[in-house]
């Protein structure tokens, strides 16, 4: 596949149309203008790779220059990484993408052209993205969630955008005021959290709401709902495969766990050894790079992801149980900690934040004990309180031994939380 052709085909089609607004400079752009801004780019057929910062507009010119001139293209938040280690890359090679998450430092994943645009039409028809409501971009365009659901719908697909790159409350109530349509509005939970609680969100003509990144609260997900009228719909993907599941129902969940049921064309498997998730799909990558660094070739279009899961026999939604990676072992009994943080915070709704992990024990056969870090903008109270709201929640192995009060803890920028990097802030203190 030539995504540059289709580009142009998009180009053509809708020549006339919006494609593009800069909220930051003012700048706007049709269809037939973006062609005409790339037409005048200079030839990069002498590089290996193109990069571009993720928060600014020059993102979308330079992925159209690197699919013309046939260049590797990497959306970087940071520094990009050395083009020279990528010249024994295959020649269908066209994208590379650097995950995030748990791990200490990010992967590279090369994607080809196929796998690229079969995660857009994924995303496309499984969310009903339309041209009549444009994308607003808060999120970051470098990661995998902002790349697929921001760049390649408005290139392959012509769903406009309208970049901000900007998700204070105050930018988004000026934005909500003066565009003329309404939008989709994907976002992470702590950026629903932050505009529900300034009341930023009111007024809002969003007609889809999409959250990714991290697990968005059963609470906050039924107070948006109550409180403007907002079905947000919870996304779930890897940067290794795309999209993998999504909350198609009009209404608040009411399973913590539950994270929606397969994308369009996206087959899911739970494998038998050890409970992982599969996913099947024409969007997984091509392989890490190095391959060394991440297994080699993530093989027949498959991916393991390190989720524990479960798909429920009658609707098929899965359920996300925990990180393989992640498991506590106290005393030779897993833990998930999903479970417990989903506990904390639904006996607790003052709390804003909660992280739970497994320290090593002193005693050596209870092997692990768990960790309970949480903030609150208001008092949490004691741990003995915050234990005994859990009592109908948890078995006592599944009960924290330690409470960590973290004002700090809020996400990253992508909205995780890292949990071995807060592990060990814990062990360090």
């Amino acid at each position: 596949m030539n995504l540059y052709q289709r580009w142009q085909s998009i180009a053509d089609q809708f020549s006339e149309e919006q494609a593009l607004l800069d909220w930051k400079s003012g700048r706007a752009w049709t269809f037939g203008q973006l062609q005409q801004e790339v037409d005048r780019l200079p030839s990069a057929k002498a590089q290996k790779m193109l990069s571009a910062n993720a928060w600014t507009v020059d993102l979308i010119f330079e992925t159209l220059r690197a699919w013309r001139d046939g260049c590797l293209f990497c959306p970087v938040e940071g520094d990009p990484p050395d083009a020279a280690q990528f010249e024994d890359v295959a020649e269908q090679i066209g994208h590379v993408k650097m995950t995030s998450g748990s791990t200490a430092q990010p992967k590279l994943v090369l994607f080809t052209a196929e796998q690229l645009a079969a995660d857009a039409a994924n995303i496309v028809s499984t969310m009903g993205l339309r041209t009549g409501w444009p994308n607003l971009g808060v999120i970051s365009m470098a990661h995998s969630y902002g790349f697929s659901n921001l760049v390649t719908p408005l290139l392959l697909h012509g769903i406009p955008l309208i970049w901000s790159g900007d998700p204070l409350p105050a930018k988004m109530e000026a934005i909500f005021s003066e565009i003329k349509s309404p939008c989709t509005l994907p976002a992470v939970p702590a950026m629903w959290r932050v505009w529900l609680q300034a009341g930023a969100l009111k007024g809002a003509d969003v007609k889809l709401a999409i959250s990714a990144g991290a697990p968005l609260s059963l609470e906050l997900e039924q107070r948006l709902y109550e409180e403007v009228g907002l079905k947000v719909h919870n996304f779930y993907g890897s940067s290794e495969c795309g999209g993998i599941a999504y909350d198609r129902s009009d209404s608040p969940r009411s399973d913590q766990a539950c994270v929606g049921t397969a994308m369009d064309r996206v087959d899911l498997q739970i494998r038998s050894e050890d409970g992982c998730l599969v996913v099947s799909s024409e969007a997984v990558g091509e392989s890490y790079w190095p391959p060394s660094v991440g297994g080699g070739p993530l093989q027949s279009r498959q991916f393991v992801t390190a989720d524990r899961a479960e798909i429920k026999s009658t609707g098929g939604e899965l359920l996300l149980h925990d990180r393989h990676s992640d498991t506590i072992n106290v005393a030779g009994r897993k833990v998930a900690p999903r479970k417990i943080e989903a506990a904390i915070l639904k006996a607790n709704p003052s709390l804003d934040y909660c992280l739970v992990f497994g320290v090593p024990s002193k005693d050596p056969e209870r092997v692990e004990e768990v960790v309970a870090c949480v903030s609150a903008t208001k008092s949490p109270g004691q741990p003995a309180q915050l234990k005994s709201s859990l009592a109908h929640y948890l078995e006592n192995f599944e009960m924290p031994r330690h409470w960590w009060f973290c004002p700090d803890l809020t996400p990253n920028a992508r909205g995780k939380f890292p949990r071995s990097e807060w592990r060990q802030r814990y062990l360090s203190l």
